[in-house]
This record gives structure tokens, sequence and C-alpha cells, in this order.
């Protein structure tokens, strides 16, 4: 085996096994920057020796938050993650990409925090929250909604309005800052595992098969994003009702 080859087969068993710890234990042990720095010396290496390409790469799949004891369900249209940077050089990149793809047209840009948490998936049916799903691996997630309905912040029944007959909203499940500190003194106080943050504290509690216990945790959620075939170009006002 040769020394690039035993790099990339190093990367990819270390990648393999830091998924699982944040996917399916909720309990990563490196950083996201770690992680992504990661990946990317192992994207290079395989874009520079394509004749060590493996499908089974850590590469060639998105992270998956599936796991046993909830039923998936397929999603009606792809749930993909957000990609990162942590160069100018990859986001200038990004930026000509965009305007390459819009035929030259100028580029407005939109810079937000990111809130930090756990993504999901709500389906409303005649302004009744129906489903709740993860996004899983992008194709299909687990199916939360006894978990969701525990939340405050998610309407379970939207107030009458001009609401489509069927659609979804996207976005994040979160912990607050007070909830995950409180949480975590007590796990400390009964001598468990302390979550490393509050994103994983989320991702943990969604995931929980007790609702009472999601419920007293105390999640909350932030919307932002609206699907629907029955949407027009000015639906995203929607999102200015105050059920949102």
């Amino acid at each position: 085996m040769t020394d690039i080859e035993a790099k990339i087969k190093q990367l990819r068993d270390e990648l393999n096994r830091h998924n699982y710890n944040y996917y399916v234990l909720n309990q990563p042990t490196i950083g996201d920057m770690e992680f992504d720095f990661k990946m990317h010396e192992l994207e290079d290496l395989e874009k520079a020796h394509p004749e060590f390409a493996d499908p089974l790469s850590p590469t060639q799949r998105v992270g998956s938050d599936i796991s046993q004891g909830f039923k998936q369900v397929l999603h009606e249209r792809p749930m993909q993650s957000l990609g990162n940077s942590y160069s100018i050089e990859e986001v200038q990149d990004f930026l000509r990409r965009a305007k390459d793809g819009l035929g030259g047209e100028p580029v407005q840009i939109v810079g937000e925090m990111k809130y930090d948490g756990t993504s999901i998936s709500c389906t409303y049916e005649h302004g009744c929250l129906v489903r709740a799903v993860t996004r899983g691996d992008g194709v299909r997630g687990d199916d939360v909604t006894a978990n969701v309905i525990t939340i405050k912040s998610v309407p379970l029944q939207l107030q009458p309005g001009d609401w489509p007959d069927k659609f979804e909203v996207r976005g994040e499940i979160l912990l607050p800052w007070a909830s995950f500190e409180r949480l975590n003194k007590e796990r400390e106080f009964n001598e468990e595992p302390l979550f490393a943050n509050p994103r994983n504290a989320a991702a943990c509690t969604l995931k929980m098969q007790n609702s009472a216990e999601v419920a007293r945790r105390g999640l909350d959620a932030y919307f932002y994003f609206l699907l629907g075939d029955q949407l027009e170009a000015s639906s995203p006002g929607l999102f200015s009702d105050n059920d949102f």
C-alpha cells in the first residue's frame, strides 16, 4: 500500500468513526472545523488520485440521523444539508458560481447568523400539523411527530387564513442555552455524561422515546423555508403570520 493510499484509508476510517459518533450516538469527539478540514483533505486526495475511488467513501454520502425505533418517511423533496466554508477564497468561488449560474446577472447575498440545531421538516394539511420528519439522509428521515408536538413554538393548528391545502416548512429544532445549561447540571448531579453542545442535546432529545421528557427539556423551533405545489411567488409572506 502506497503512502497516499494509506492516508486515504486513514482519513476514511476516521471520518466514518466521527460520523457514527455524531449522527448515531450524538456524542461528537471533534469539532466541526476539524471534521470539515479532514473531509476537505480526503476530497482533495480522492480528486488527485481517482484510482483510489471508493463508492463507500464518506465523501460520497451525506451524514444521516436515521435511527432505530422510529418509522422512516420519504421526503417529498430532497432535504439537503448546507455547505460551509472556512476561507475567503471558497466564498469568492461560491459567488462566482452563483453569478455564472444566473447568466452573469447581479447577485444579492443576505447574510445572517445560523441557528445551530437539528433539521426538521413539518407538513401541514388543511391548517393542521400532520407530520414532522428529521433530515435523515436527505431522502428519508425519522418520523418524530410525537415529540415535535410537545414543542410550544410549533403550531399544531394554524389560525384561519389563506393557507394552501398542503405545504411544508423546514427549519431547526433548538435547545436554548438556558435549557441546555439546566439539563447539563441535572446530568452532572446524576453522574451522567454531559452533552457537548446545545445542538447535540437537541438532536438527542428529539430522538427520545419518552415524549413527556422531551416536553420537559424545553426544545424550541425556528422555521425559515417554505415549500409546496400551491405556493405563489408571494407566498413567503405567510411566515409573517403569527403562527410562525
